[in-house]
């Protein structure tokens, strides 16, 4: 039975990670591209998700601060997901579907990019925070699976996972993620490395 299991998970898996590649390339490279042109205009990333999409928020951060493959100067990136002492503030103060609104209008500049995880597509923290984030004049994408939900709506870019399990759809975020970092990288430094 645990065998069987594997392996109805491992197929799923594959299955999800190659609608991706038949659907995701091109509006991947485009994400990439937008990354690379704030960065080099001086912009920041500005980052956020809710439990495992938290965890991807921080991830991402830290291989665009730390690195990812290449020895390079660190790029301006920023969880939203990490100060508990203002996630524990707003929640109390205005309500959990702020905790990132806030955060948004107090860092967010015009060209700067916003980037929104939710598995659901409707995760109303996230929703209100990338709709703040248009009115200040920030770029705003979403990481979102299913149907994209109500966040795909808003957001000005979409990396949407047309899968229903959740596990699955994190698991292509994270490949994702893992894929702009490198082009973010080979963009921005792989002149310079040469």
């Amino acid at each position: 039975m645990m065998v069987e299991d594997i392996h109805r998970q491992l197929k799923s898996h594959i299955e999800v990670i190659k609608m991706v590649g038949d659907n995701l390339v091109s509006p991947v490279a485009e994400c990439a591209q937008i990354l690379i042109d704030a960065l080099q205009a001086g912009h920041k990333i500005l980052i956020m998700g809710n439990g495992g999409s938290a965890a991807d928020a921080q991830h991402f951060a830290a291989e665009m601060v730390g690195r990812f493959l290449l020895e390079r100067k660190a790029l301006p990136a920023i969880a939203l997901t990490t100060d508990t002492s203002i996630l524990t503030a707003v929640g109390n103060d205005y309500g959990f579907d702020d905790v990132f609104k806030r955060q948004v209008e107090a860092l967010a500049l015009p060209g700067d990019v916003l980037i929104g995880l939710s598995t659901s597509g409707n995760s109303k923290n996230i929703k209100r925070a990338l709709e703040v984030g248009k009115d200040i004049g920030a770029i705003t994408i979403g990481l979102l699976g299913r149907d994209g939900g109500e966040i795909a709506s808003i957001s000005d870019f979409n990396l949407t996972v047309p899968s229903t399990e959740t596990p699955r759809i994190q698991e292509a975020h994270l490949v994702m993620i893992h894929i702009l970092c490198d082009l973010v990288e080979k963009g921005l430094f792989s002149q310079k490395a040469e």
